[in-house]
């Protein structure tokens, strides 16, 4: 460190050549240029006493110099400079580290922390206990409940970041110490509301139908083909439980239509083999499955015919992928024309579809661990979410029944 001032007044003491002692007003006041930073570093002693003031002085002047001999700044970042230099950093692993879509999740959770913590504070005044209140803001300005495995991912995005940050010595701890959460707790209520039942899937069915229809609604040719794509889309959602971004980026060479030929109906007599890659997939695992529905494929085929077998499924060109917002926006126009009227109050979504698959199969007599090989996740999650599925299912095998035909069989009813 080299002083911007060789020479001090009659009024400044130095201290070790480059640092001095001030007074102002009443209190002595120590001050240091520090050319790494390119600021003075000024800092109030406290004191009126000139020996004390000396010797403050020289404690923080050595305390300084070991500091920018480390690396360390005196000057602290506020928040949304540190949020930024973390992005920025992130921004250059996509493609190789992240994808796009994460980074922009990255934005998202470092954006609630910045709200939480504000955007002018001081990084390096920040103590480990700064976000112990976080979780209970952000439950109560949320809009709807929150996971707690959102939360958990809140948290090591944040984290992430000061220990980037505490790498590049601009905060002086590496990371908060938020309270425990359960990874696992799962509010099963929310779960059983934003789920269809069979008689509003019906009517999501049936509205569905009328929604596509080019004559009925006086459609121009470009809004009856998005129209007919999000009813083929929704269907299969429902059949599939496929994932949003897993559905968005399947393509035809990920489906292959199975014919079952002791199927009894003509869901069951036409299968589809979906194989969802690795890169598609949110957990990062290929899995293939057979689910219902392969006649929705066959029609969507009709209705859209692919240059190739890389074009996308669910894409009026077969490469530009649907968006969230899309697929959001006919979700509402649809669930509303069902006349589900508490949809927004249940929140159902388009992830409920998703919801119904799980419930149907599980109640059909699947075991968890056969519905979570379709569905991309654990046995363990299944049974966390859906175990209140058990309750219904040992209320029907309690009242099961049944009456003997004319021919001697036992007949379920």
């Amino acid at each position: 460190m080299v002083s911007k001032k060789k020479r001090f007044g009659d009024d400044e003491i130095a201290i070790f050549d480059d640092g001095c002692i001030y007074k102002r007003g009443d209190y002595w006041h120590f001050r240091l240029w520090l050319k790494a930073e390119n600021k003075y570093a000024r800092k109030s002693l406290g004191t009126t006493n000139r020996a004390t003031a000396l010797e403050r002085g020289k404690v923080i002047y050595l305390e300084l110099l070991a500091n920018q001999q480390s690396g360390k700044k005196y000057f602290s970042l506020n928040a949304k400079e540190g949020v930024r230099l973390f992005l920025e950093r992130r921004t250059r692993d996509i493609g190789f580290g992240i994808r796009k879509g994460r980074h922009g999740t990255i934005t998202t959770h470092l954006n609630h922390w910045l709200d939480f913590i504000g955007r002018d504070a001081k990084l390096k005044d920040l103590g480990r206990t700064a976000c112990e209140d976080y979780f209970n803001k952000r439950m109560a300005s949320a809009k709807r409940p929150l996971a707690h495995t959102t939360l958990l991912n809140e948290q090591g995005t944040i984290n992430s970041m000061m220990k980037y940050l505490f790498r590049h010595n601009e905060v002086l701890i590496d990371s908060f110490d938020f309270p425990k959460l359960d990874p696992y707790h799962v509010d099963t209520n929310l779960i059983k509301r934003q789920t269809f039942t069979p008689s509003e899937y019906q009517q999501v069915i049936k509205a569905m139908r009328a929604y596509g229809s080019k004559v009925k609604n006086k459609l121009d040719d470009d809004e009856w083909r998005m129209r007919q794509l999000m009813r083929h889309y929704f269907i299969i959602a429902a059949n599939s439980g496929l994932r949003s971004g897993e559905q968005q980026q399947l393509r035809w060479s990920d489906v292959e239509i199975v014919r079952n030929e002791k199927g009894q109906s003509f869901q069951h007599k036409i299968l589809a083999r979906i194989s969802v890659r690795k890169e598609t997939s949110k957990v990062k695992k290929p899995r293939e499955f057979l689910c219902r529905g392969g006649f929705y494929f066959e029609r969507l085929r009709e209705l859209f015919p692919p240059k190739n077998l890389n074009d996308l499924i669910f894409s009026l060109d077969g490469e530009t992928r649907l968006t969230n917002r899309a697929v959001g926006y006919h979700f509402d126009k649809i669930t509303e024309q069902a006349g589900i009227a508490d949809r927004k109050i249940r929140k159902i979504v388009p992830y409920s579809l998703r919801h119904f698959m799980v419930t149907h199969r599980v109640l059909s007599g699947l075991s968890f661990q056969q519905v979570a090989e379709m569905i991309g996740s654990s046995a363990f999650q299944i049974g966390k979410v859906y175990y209140h599925l058990n309750e219904e299912r040992r209320f029907t095998n309690a009242t099961a029944d049944y009456v003997r035909d004319e021919s001697g069989r036992y007949i379920p009813i």
